[in-house]
């Protein structure tokens, strides 16, 4: 399903909400976008520009399923699978496709916020490839430094490993299918394609540009890192607040292709299309590290965590130590996480009022309390030790103490099933 497809699809469950006023790229969309609180916007006329602007195609779970063509109880299942048992997509001839002016400043880019340090793209997905580890896939916010030049925001994971191994050119690709958008956002192994990750979610087709194998994008970049730095930021990450101004890589925009009638993704920082695309896709490693050591039910990464710093993890426990046992490998499958928080099968975890419950009936801190001072954490917390990225994790282990005494600690149940409506 292109992009085009599956916008066509929200729009016929009428949750799609079109713009039809003239609306400016400089704070106007964004200020739309985050009045929206995350429902599917097109933005059909964009003040100086003929291409459209789409914004919140992921923004909730709901619409990740329904992009994926499945129900929202097997989403961390199904992305598990797809980690596990990857299927690299077919190859098809690009038809459709026609070069565009090769000139930053005639694309819809927004500027997301007064103090931003200029237009951003945030929902690029760049697209390298190494002679030894293949293809990789990987989100990367981008500053427009001028109509053909990019500051590329390239933190130490796998595309910064590329380029010290020498890479120089790569794709850069707004407008993607959710399953490439999903499967870009994962964390999975260096030399594991993300492509083929998306290919099991759902059928993922590539196209040859320019030499580059990529997404059926809307439209894509080529490009190559200058070997230049220069300064980028402020920009707004997941936490809403900004990120500090860092010396990153340039990069030459050396030719822009885009399909008839192309759609620009505006994908708004730190509002619900970053925090579920962020957030998410690390449910699945928590999940899978968690199962090696009890049985999981479920994760929730939570909005009131950033989507980012806060877990919530479901497990059925049947020894004492479980709930300790499943707070070091939480944190093992996701090393950025602050704070988990570990629950009995009963407790809903995406219910906070739950989550809270089990922390009134259930912990005790002389106990249930697991402190790891000065870990590597994430450098979107900005009380951690930037610098380092060290920071104090905390886990607690909210279950039943005494499986045995399980009885004792269950909420009270309705005795009947009644229909409301019946008496009102």
């Amino acid at each position: 399903m292109t992009l085009g497809e599956f916008i066509d699809l929200i729009e016929t469950r009428k949750q799609l909400v079109r713009i039809t006023k003239p609306v400016d790229v400089v704070y106007e969309i964004a200020t739309i976008i985050k009045m929206l609180k995350g429902k599917t916007a097109l933005f059909t006329a964009v003040k100086g520009f003929a291409m459209p602007v789409v914004s919140n195609l992921c923004a909730t779970r709901e619409l990740v399923c329904l992009g994926l063509g499945i129900h929202k109880s097997e989403l961390i299942s199904r992305l598990t699978a797809a980690v596990d048992n990857p299927k690299e997509p077919e190859v098809v001839a690009p038809a459709g496709y026609r070069e565009i002016a090769c000139d930053l400043t005639r694309l819809p880019i927004l500027t997301h916020y007064r103090e931003d340090g200029g237009p951003y793209v945030a929902s690029g997905i760049a697209v390298a490839r190494d002679p030894e580890y293949g293809i990789n896939t990987s989100f990367h916010r981008a500053l427009v430094k001028n109509k053909n030049e990019l500051v590329f925001r390239v933190v130490e994971r796998h595309l910064h490993a590329y380029l010290t191994r020498g890479l120089r050119e790569f794709a850069f690709c707004i407008g993607n299918s959710v399953p490439v958008l999903v499967a870009s956002a994962m964390s999975v192994e260096l030399g594991k394609s993300e492509l083929a990750v998306a290919n099991a979610l759902r059928d993922t087709r590539l196209v040859d540009i320019g030499g580059h194998v990529v997404p059926q994008s809307e439209i894509i970049m080529l490009c190559e890192f200058t070997g230049d730095t220069a300064d980028e930021g402020p920009f707004v990450d997941l936490t809403e607040t900004f990120d500090v101004i860092r010396r990153q890589p340039l990069v030459r925009v050396k030719g822009i292709f885009a399909r008839e009638n192309p759609l620009f993704h505006a994908l708004l920082p730190g509002d619900f299309e970053h925090k579920t695309l962020m957030g998410m896709p690390r449910e699945p490693t928590i999940f899978r590290e968690v199962s090696k050591v009890c049985e999981c039910l479920d994760v929730h990464i939570t909005a009131g965590g950033c989507s980012w710093l806060h877990a919530a993890v479901k497990i059925r426990k049947r020894d004492k130590d479980d709930g300790s046992k499943a707070i070091e490998a939480a944190f093992r499958g996701h090393p950025s996480m602050k704070h988990v928080f570990i629950v009995d099968e009963d407790v809903d975890i995406e219910d906070p009022a739950q989550i809270e419950w089990a922390l009134a009936t259930r912990f005790q801190g002389d106990r249930d309390l697991i402190i790891k001072p000065r870990e590597k954490g994430s450098s979107l917390d900005p009380s951690s030790q930037l610098s380092t990225k060290e920071t104090t994790k905390v886990g607690f282990d909210l279950t039943i103490a005494d499986p045995g005494r399980a009885t004792e600690f269950k909420k009270a149940t309705l005795p009947l099933q009644l229909k409301l409506k019946d008496y009102l």
